[in-house]
């Protein structure tokens, strides 16, 4: 069996050198790159089946590989970044980064996400013998098997994430989804606490959807429990 492969992009090398050790243990294949050109040029060079990524890199940062990258492949992308605020998570999982770890990190936590990342990327690729059904609600409509939505005839662009809670909240309407649910639902892995992940993609989410615009919102927060879907 091939294995699978893992670029690992920072420009420090010691941070890259502990992060390759331990998903080779996993038993994973690692590549390092020491600069953005250099990620890229991996890319193309070879087949790469899961990117993480360092957002503050020479020749090209993280944000510009995760663009160029995202034109020709669909691999999974991890941002690992120093960088704490919520402005660079929005900003990176918005572009198209599927998940977003801060400096410093334990690297159990980080394979635990890869390994998730790569579970999540395989189930969805492979064939399904049963069609999701697509939902409308007045002018937002959601093709799973497209995995599109159109809001009032306008298609609405949704990282792979964003799309996967849109369609577990509007499948189950009027449910209310912790945080903890939906995570293990679309992340498929078990809730890290201290993560805010789910709710940084819920902002995302929301300003795609226009809610800022709507009285009746179709993305509610049920304080202290979680989301629902408002159909």
């Amino acid at each position: 069996m091939k294995p699978i492969t893992v670029l690992v992009a920072d420009d420090d090398e010691e941070i890259g050198e502990l992060v390759a050790i331990h998903l080779e243990k996993e038993g994973y294949k690692v590549i390092k790159a020491v600069d953005g050109q250099e990620a890229v040029d991996a890319i193309e060079a070879q087949p790469v089946d899961l990117l993480i990524l360092d957002i503050m890199m020479p020749k090209l940062d993280g944000y510009e590989v995760t663009q160029l990258v995202r034109e020709r492949h669909n691999m999974p992308i991890i941002f690992l970044s120093a960088k704490t605020s919520d402005f660079n998570k929005v900003h990176g999982l918005v572009i198209g980064a599927d998940d977003y770890m801060t400096k410093p990190f334990a690297p159990i936590e980080l394979v635990a996400r890869v390994n998730a990342q790569l579970r999540r990327f395989t189930k969805l690729n492979q064939q399904q013998p049963e069609q999701q059904a697509g939902l409308e609600y007045g002018g937002l409509v959601i093709s799973p098997e497209q995995r599109t939505v159109l809001l009032y005839d306008e298609r609405i662009e949704l990282t792979p994430k964003e799309f996967d809670i849109l369609y577990l909240l509007a499948s189950h309407p009027k449910k209310v989804y912790s945080v903890e649910n939906i995570f293990q639902h679309v992340w498929g892995e078990a809730y890290f606490e201290r993560d805010n992940t789910v709710m940084v993609h819920i902002r995302t989410l929301r300003k795609k959807l226009k809610e800022d615009t709507r009285k009746n919102k179709w993305i509610k927060t049920v304080w202290g429990v979680g989301y629902t879907f408002n159909g």
